[in-house]
């Protein structure tokens, strides 16, 4: 960063750290004991496809690599998602193949593409997602309730409980609703 660059305000963009993404099983026990809420299994990858062939390789091999586990849809805002499912105390699993997909299209050149990664908690206190921002490196929790609504509580509570096992984004208005997101 330049002088000029830090007398207007810019600053670098943070670096992803997809490896941020293990962190989430211990985190979850963390999140279960505060909240109730627990794994359901499932998790995605939310990118911008990109035109041509190598891309289109990419994604038949990420596909090919994860088997019937995975669902390929695609949202209103022109995003594709890659829903993958695992039995519900498999995140692990389910987290290695998530940042697996990450890792795939950020080593093919594709890293300005992914938008978000999410796994996905349910129980008796409603839904949440724990959902990464890929261009942030940080977690934040989101928890839709019908009506394209959200239940802000549970998403304070699970950020109160995540605090020092994940990094947060601190900067609230960046945490955005993920509105039909798959698997949650």
């Amino acid at each position: 960063m330049g002088w000029l660059d830090a007398l207007l305000g810019r600053s670098k963009p943070v670096k992803p750290n997809l490896d941020a993404l293990f962190a989430l099983p211990s985190a979850a026990v963390t999140l279960q004991a505060a909240t109730g809420l627990v794994p359901t299994g499932l998790g995605s990858v939310a990118f911008r496809a990109a035109e041509g062939g190598a891309f289109a390789t990419l994604e038949r091999d990420v596909k090919a690599l994860l088997g019937e586990r995975v669902e390929e849809s695609h949202d209103d805002y022109g995003y594709t998602w890659l829903l993958v499912s695992r039995p519900p105390d498999a995140l692990s699993e389910l987290v290695t193949e998530l940042h697996a997909v990450n890792s795939s299209l950020e080593s093919a050149g594709f890293g300005p593409s992914l938008l978000c990664s999410l796994v996905s908690f349910a129980g008796d206190g409603g839904r949440l997602a724990v959902v990464y921002l890929y261009k942030r490196g940080t977690f934040y929790p989101f928890a839709p309730v019908p009506g394209q609504r959200r239940d802000n509580a549970l998403e304070l509570q699970a950020r109160a409980a995540l605090a020092g096992e994940l990094p947060l984004e601190k900067d609230l208005t960046r945490w955005f609703p993920v509105w039909g997101a798959p698997g949650l």
